[in-house]
């Protein structure tokens, strides 16, 4: 699915009804959009030109020009038979699985780069740079990407810390302080005790992000930087699985630029990590 759809896909559950029914012409009816003007828009779906205004300030765009040129593009250039999510089906091939899921994979990457907030994403780098202590919060396979950004900035020297154990992660949050930053993640945004745990460092004076996915939840609502992934769920996929990739890839992001940032503080110390593990390797 084009990413402009996606974002809308991502929304609909969280609006009001005069939004939602703009939302579900829309996904009905994407080659339309691009020849509609605001008003035929609103007649259309029944709804009205401040509910099709509204909708697109949800989306992330600065109107609805903005929105029905993106909306343009994606349609234009893309394959809808082509540049769908693919679901597991128990009867697949090998041959059909590795080609599904790695096309989930990197359509999760492409699909996040257009939701990432540049602004959002430098705003973030400055604060992990300058931070005396950060805590990634997460569980289950959340988890084990607060796990993964618990191994890379330890390779530069940081102050950090990550923990499964959800008690752990609340005693780490109610000791922060001003220049401490804590990174709350959570596909969902609504997962309860990674939002507790980010809502006490809040409280205790911390500078908060959230990577969760695209839209409003509990947890990007309650954090001060919100950067957004994009991967729809499907039913098949309890695991998480093409979310996680493009939660990784966040991460990814973080670690690359604030290294980079801090290069000459951090490349002794990138050094000693990596001539350190050379010794674990058999040859």
């Amino acid at each position: 699915m084009y990413g402009s759809l996606i974002r809308v896909k991502e929304i609909i559950n969280d609006l009001n009804p005069s939004e939602k029914k703009i939302a579900n012409y829309i996904l009905t009816n994407p080659k339309e959009i691009s020849d509609l003007s605001i008003k035929d828009l609103a007649d259309k779906s029944n709804s009205s030109q401040s509910a099709v205004v509204r909708l697109c300030k949800i989306l992330g765009y600065k109107g609805y020009k903005e929105f029905r040129i993106t909306i343009a593009k994606d349609t234009v250039t893309v394959n809808k038979d082509e540049d769908m999510y693919t679901d597991i089906n128990p009867q697949d091939s090998i041959d059909t699985i590795i080609k599904n899921i790695s096309y989930n994979n990197k359509k999760s990457i492409d699909n996040t780069m257009e939701v990432l907030s540049k602004k959002s994403l430098e705003e973030a780098i400055r604060v992990i740079s300058k931070a005396d202590k950060i805590d990634f919060y997460g569980v289950g396979a959340s988890y084990i990407v607060a796990l993964d950004a618990f191994q890379k900035f330890t390779r530069i020297n940081k102050n950090v810390r990550a923990t499964s154990d959800t008690h752990l992660q609340m005693e780490f949050a109610s000791n922060l302080k001003k220049d401490d930053v804590a990174v709350a993640i959570s596909y969902s945004g609504e997962t309860r005790d990674t939002f507790e745990s980010i809502e006490v460092a809040k409280n205790a004076g911390a500078t908060t992000i959230s990577v969760t996915k695209f839209g409003s939840n509990s947890i990007s609502n309650l954090c001060d930087i919100n950067l957004f992934v994009l991967s729809p769920e499907i039913t098949f996929r309890s695991g998480a699985m093409s979310s996680r990739i493009a939660q990784l890839n966040v991460i990814d992001i973080l670690f690359t630029s604030v290294a980079g940032c801090m290069f000459e503080d951090v490349k002794e110390f990138l050094e000693n990590t990596r001539m350190s593990t050379r010794m674990k390797r058999i040859r």
